[in-house]
């Protein structure tokens, strides 16, 4: 069984972009639980306008994820007139989906994290102010730190910290991913609209079915060459 994490992403596209990002999750959860995938929606930033999705990371586990993803991963277009501004010209919008590489969990070990006792603060009597249970927890390679006073026991504080350190250079290191993953999406656009993996039209977002024509791809190549030739 295969573990796949996904995101759909307007980029830094407006407003509109972001509505489609919201239709395109709606589906794409609808066609996961269709096939009976596992799924968990591990980040959602809301958009700028109510109803819209600035960005979604959903991690999906099945069999035969490849050839579903097949048909999502990729540039989507929606073919459309604005919701938000009326008399706007434009009528198509492009988001894209990916798929993130896995973060693995670092294994941290005792020797790369550096330990810091303190005073812990808040309720809990005079025994909490006097003994230095409290621990502040950094790990070297990334600057990542972490403060633990939930126990009296400075033992059992450091394990705690050891574990929240984990999982907080994990959540760095997937929103690193994704800011890259952001960032190259705009560049990727201007090169990838013109070949969508899927295209909807109107405001209840029907998708448009590909048609493959074979006569119409001889007569683009004849016209190419045509151009060619003029020069």
């Amino acid at each position: 069984m295969k573990t796949k994490i996904i995101q759909i992403t307007a980029g830094r596209g407006p407003a509109e972009c972001c509505w489609v990002v919201a239709q395109v999750l709606k589906l794409f959860l609808e066609e996961i639980k269709a096939n009976a995938y596992e799924y968990i929606v591990l980040h959602r930033e809301k958009g700028s306008q109510n109803g819209t999705v600035q960005s979604a990371t959903v991690q999906l586990k099945g069999k035969e994820i490849d050839t579903f993803l097949s048909t999502w991963l990729g540039t989507i277009q929606w073919i459309g007139t604005s919701t938000f501004r009326k008399y706007h010209k434009r009528k198509n919008w492009f988001i894209g989906m990916y798929e993130i590489k896995q973060v693995e969990q670092l294994s941290i070990k005792a020797q790369d994290i550096s330990f810091q006792t303190m005073r812990s603060s808040g309720p809990g009597g005079q025994n909490v102010n006097k003994v230095n249970s409290a621990v502040r927890a950094t790990y070297h390679s990334t600057g990542d730190q972490v403060v633990v006073m939930d126990s009296r026991s400075q033992h059992q504080n450091k394990k705690i910290a050891i574990e929240r350190l984990k999982e907080k250079v994990y959540q760095s290191q997937l929103q690193k991913i994704q800011k890259s993953l952001c960032d190259q999406w705009e560049n990727h656009l201007n090169v990838a609209r013109g070949n969508p993996i899927r295209k909807f039209k109107g405001t209840d977002f029907k998708k448009i079915k590909k048609k493959q024509s074979y006569a119409s791809n001889r007569q683009q190549l004849k016209n190419d060459l045509r151009n060619e030739l003029k020069y």
